[in-house]
């Protein structure tokens, strides 16, 4: 099932996501649903806070990209309990962001190229890895969600005060885009 995707302004947004168990109800049913949710907004990645969930959990899916970046061919997977515990500083990279809750805007955002992150995997078996280049950015940009952050957050302040319009365009539900979301409500 296609869930709606929750924009700028809903506060699930901006709240700190709880770790689960495997006696979350229906897990395995969310999960299918975040991967139907994300195929049919033609993402990248989703974390649960986009679907109005605080739960720590994620799905990433890159081979979307092969043609571009062909070691991501095949790469399909589910991050559960998700935390970045550590970040390599030592080299970073300024790329372009957009995000499914943040419909029309992309900002260049820099990032450390190189992060270690635990996991768990869909079937619970716990993860301790480093990961880098492409992918250490898409899982920052989506374990930000967890943390109660966007990638806009990552903006210099003139660079928000750039946006603010569409910011606020988003707020007044204000625009268009190609998926099920839900907005929040305008006062």
């Amino acid at each position: 099932m296609i869930l709606p995707i929750y924009t700028y302004g809903q506060p699930v947004l901006r709240k700190v996501a709880q770790d689960i168990d495997k006696d979350y109800p229906e897990l395995q049913q969310l999960i299918s649903n975040m991967w139907d949710t994300l195929a049919s907004s033609e993402g990248i990645g989703l974390a649960a806070p986009q679907v109005g969930l605080d739960i720590r959990l994620v799905v990433i899916d890159l081979d979307l990209l092969k043609e571009d970046l062909p070691e991501y061919e095949g790469y399909k997977k589910v991050f559960i309990n998700a935390h970045i515990v550590e970040k390599d500083d030592t080299e970073t990279s300024s790329s372009e962001e957009g995000c499914l809750s943040l419909p029309a805007i992309h900002e260049k955002v820099t990032r450390p190229t190189r992060i270690r992150v635990t996991y768990m995997d869909e079937d619970f078996n716990e993860h301790d890895e480093w990961v880098d280049g492409y992918l250490a950015r898409v899982m920052q940009h989506e374990f930000d969600h967890l943390e109660g952050k966007m990638f806009i957050d990552h903006l210099s302040p003139l660079r928000k005060q750039l946006i603010k319009s569409k910011l606020r365009s988003l707020l007044q539900g204000r625009f268009r885009c190609g998926y099920k979301v839900k907005a929040p409500k305008i006062k």
